[in-house]
């Protein structure tokens, strides 16, 4: 799944953004840079925990269709 964020600008973004994402049990981050992050999830989980996470670390998230 791919994630479109808002708001990373330099590479201390994208660790938070990498950090936020592993806090979310099951997720398995294969790439975050400037503006999109590439998340693995268990099959049947949606994309609401990793938005919400990216949110209580300051980004604004959505899911690319």
């Amino acid at each position: 799944m791919i994630l479109r964020i808002d708001g990373m600008h330099c590479g201390a973004c994208i660790r938070r953004v990498t950090q936020s994402l592993q806090r979310v049990p099951g997720a398995e981050v294969e790439e975050v840079r400037l503006g999109a992050a590439r998340v693995k999830l268990p099959e049947g989980s949606s994309s609401d925990a990793l938005i919400a996470a990216l949110s209580a670390g300051g980004f604004a998230a959505h899911q690319e269709s």
